[in-house]
């Protein structure tokens, strides 16, 4: 989401979760981010420039939101998405990941490695941390679900890929009116490996380049092609993909033993 600069004025704006007034440099990072509202106040906001990053990609998309949102009112529609940002936005930001975008009904978020390039060990602790993340989705998406099912209310189901790359975060847009927002192969890749999962039947699907430091964390679903990518590549998932095997249980179904995870490096 984006503001206009101008409209936020020295007095501030009302808390948009507790209504009360807060200063203006204290809203900036809850509707644009810690990343964005840093640049944003140093003045760095002009149109065509940008900040190559490196790091693992966390995209997550909402199953099903059409058919939701023709079921329901769109309050309560609007409503149910609070609940699942809650679920996935909440588990990046308590692992340390920034969300650089809402997409409609998806998150975007990334936990940044450093230069490009950068070999195995640096980038370990950005993948336990984006893997955590997606662990704690997977978690509380299943207690809201629970919830959701107790009162009647059709379950929710998220696609989630995880990816490593190269992608540049800047403003474009026309003057009167600039947006942040990612642009890049490596966020085109994440997209298209998150619209995988509804194909493969899994909630998580990671690239191959995770497995270089977690390689018993993960299981292989073999090699697939990504729409509009040239070289096919192996596919990942979790161990004992958590959220299908809540909506295994939730349905009647069996229990997947996951597989031991490896101890993570300090």
């Amino acid at each position: 989401m984006m503001i206009p600069f101008h409209s936020v004025g020295d007095h501030g704006r009302l808390d948009p979760v507790a209504g009360q007034r807060i200063p203006a440099k204290s809203l900036l990072p809850i509707y644009l981010g810690k990343r964005t509202s840093e640049r944003v106040l140093t003045g760095d906001a002009k149109r065509g420039t940008g900040e190559k990053i490196h790091s693992v990609i966390w995209l997550c998309d909402l199953r099903d939101s059409t058919l939701l949102s023709e079921t329901m009112s769109i309050e309560k529609f609007f409503a149910l998405l609070s609940d699942y940002f809650d679920c996935t936005a909440g588990a990046v930001l308590t692992n340390g990941g920034e969300i650089l975008s809402y997409i409609g009904d998806a998150v975007f978020a990334i936990f940044p490695i450093g230069e490009s390039g950068a070999a195995c060990n640096p980038e370990e602790r950005a993948c336990a941390a984006a893997l955590e993340a997606a662990r704690d989705a997977c978690r509380n998406l299943e207690l809201l679900n629970q919830t959701r099912q107790e009162h009647g209310e059709a379950i929710l189901k998220f696609g989630l890929a995880l990816h490593i790359g190269d992608v540049m975060y800047g403003n474009i847009g026309v003057p009167e009116r600039l947006q942040f927002t990612v642009i890049g192969a490596a966020a085109n890749e994440a997209a298209r490996l998150a619209a995988l999962c509804k194909t493969l039947g899994q909630s998580v699907l990671i690239s191959s380049v995770f497995p270089r430091c977690f390689p018993n964390q993960m299981t292989s679903l073999g090699v697939h092609r990504l729409r509009g990518v040239k070289q096919p590549q192996e596919i990942f998932t979790l161990c004992g993909d958590p959220l299908r095997q809540t909506s295994a249980i939730l349905s009647g179904g069996k229990h997947v033993t996951p597989c031991r995870p490896t101890a993570l490096a300090e």
